[in-house]
């Protein structure tokens, strides 16, 4: 008999939520155990369930996924996390891979996809859904994309800016100094080539991290 495979879902839409729970729990070796509504409970929650699997969003209120998933890899060493997210663009899924996620499923993605990334990863596989895996290899292939060099800290500060944020509200969403913050900004100018706000906004859409 195969071992029951505990699963702890994140994701700020409640109905996304059932659904998912109503998908993996139709497999008989998965059992969710719990549900959380932003990256903070993930994080908080964690070690009160220690699930063998976490599926977490990506774009939530508050810290948001990325930020989550950092928090819990530095804090859970072996966490085996699976970001499922609408975003297909390679650079959220090679920062997510890059902060220690194991499995990167696009909401897009047959339902199946996500049952698969499930067990794959609590057998300790990286999974990725077929399309991302395609976009990640191609674009390794033609490695021009300046964002994806950035660590995982410094992407949720160069994404935070880019959606109009100022450096108080990202100072306060990520728990870090205002001087830290502003530290990161400077260094984002540097990496990134750039000399404006504006700059950075129209990097992000030119890469399609956030909409025009």
């Amino acid at each position: 008999m195969n071992a029951i495979i505990s699963v702890m879902l994140t994701d700020d839409h409640e109905v996304v939520r059932s659904g998912l729970r109503r998908l993996l729990e139709q497999h008989d070796t998965i059992t969710v155990v719990a549900e959380t509504e932003s990256g903070e409970q993930a994080y908080q929650q964690f070690g009160e369930y220690l699930p063998d699997v976490l599926v977490m969003d990506i774009s939530m209120p508050g810290i948001g996924g990325l930020e989550a998933l950092r928090r819990i890899k530095l804090r859970y060493h072996d966490a085996k996390i699976i970001i499922f997210s609408m975003h297909e663009n390679t650079t959220f899924a090679v920062q997510a891979l890059t902060a220690g996620a194991m499995g990167y499923v696009a909401k897009s993605s047959d339902a199946q996809d996500l049952v698969q990334a499930v067990i794959s990863v609590s057998r300790g596989t990286n999974y990725l859904s077929p399309s991302i895996a395609e976009k990640v290899t191609l674009q390794t292939l033609n490695d021009d994309n300046p964002v994806d060099k950035l660590t995982a800290r410094e992407f949720e500060v160069f994404r935070l800016l880019a959606e109009g944020n100022v450096v108080d509200d990202i100072s306060s969403l990520l728990n870090i100094s205002y001087k830290t913050v502003a530290n990161y900004q400077t260094l984002l100018k540097q990496k990134l080539g750039i000399n404006s706000p504006v700059d950075l906004v129209r990097l992000a859409i030119k890469y399609e991290l956030i909409d025009s």
